[in-house]
Order: C-alpha cells, then structure tokens, then sequence
C-alpha cells in the first residue's frame, strides 16, 4: 500500500475506492463527528461526492456499491452544502501545479469524471451550488458566500458567529 499511495504502480480501482474510504472514515470518526457534536461548523475540501465522481463516473466501479462504502464511511453524513467550481477539463488540468495520480489520466477520464460532478449537481440543485470558475476570482468568493451566507440564515446562524 505505501507503494502504491507513493504514486509507484497502478491500484486497481476497488482498492482505490476502499482506501479513499478509509481515509474518508477515519476523518468522520477523528474530526467531523465530534465537531458537528461541540456545535462546530465543517468546511471539506472533498467528501462522499468526489468518490462518486472519480471511482464512480470516472473509473466505472458500480454506483451501488460505492454508495454502500461511502454510507460506512460517512456514517450516513451528507452535507449542506456542495460546492463545484466548474471550469472546462482543459482548464482545469492547466490550473493544476502538482500532479497526482488522477492528473495523469486520459483527457476522457477527466471528462467523464466532470460530467459526474455536474449531474450530481443537476439531481440535488437545493444542495449544490454550481460556480463558473472561469470568472474572475473575486465574484467567485462572492457568488460562494452568498448561498453560505442564505444556508446560515436558513439554519437560524450569522455569518458574524459562525466565523
């Protein structure tokens, strides 16, 4: 294992999926569980959605059971809000300074993976904020903390308290 997540050799797709699992639930367990416990507000980079997206859309591992993994995982956590800067696969990848083991696949994994992303999205909008990340980055922020700023006053909090 410690070869493979050094970027040596190919995991098998599965493998992938169980350890991005692991990783996912060994977070829940440490770090979001108890925080959402003391009242504290999490922000992810990634969560359940990017495992759908990647080992799901991108790699072609069967949508049931990886949402059986991720159910585990999480513990049934699903969060607020999901957002996705969207720019074209091209962009994106030329945006990208460190690559991984995900950078280095095909120009069609990385659209397929997007295209996953983007249908999420479509199926659960109430969730998923969509953002052109083509604009210029100062609307970004802005279109962002506007919907944290309406979920926050949904939820009865202020942004003020809740920073």
């Amino acid at each position: 294992l410690r070869r493979l997540l050094r970027g040596e050799g190919e995991i098998d797709p599965q493998t992938e999926l169980f350890l991005f699992a692991a990783s996912r639930a060994q977070l829940v367990r440490e770090v979001i569980r108890p925080s959402l416990e003391r009242g504290v507000l999490v922000i992810s980079d990634r969560f359940f959605h990017s495992t759908i997206a990647y080992q799901g859309y991108g790699r072609g591992l069967d949508f049931a059971i990886i949402e059986e993994v991720n159910g585990i995982a999480t513990e049934g956590l699903c969060p607020d809000l999901v957002v996705l800067p969207d720019v074209s696969v091209e962009e994106g990848l030329a945006r990208k300074r460190l690559r991984d083991r995900f950078e280095k696949e095909e120009l069609a994994f990385h659209k397929r993976v997007r295209e996953g992303y983007l249908e999420m999205a479509g199926s659960d909008p109430k969730r998923w904020l969509v953002v052109d990340a083509a604009l210029p980055r100062q609307q970004v922020t802005r279109l962002i903390w506007e919907r944290v700023t309406n979920l926050l006053s949904e939820s009865g909090l202020t942004p003020g308290a809740a920073l």
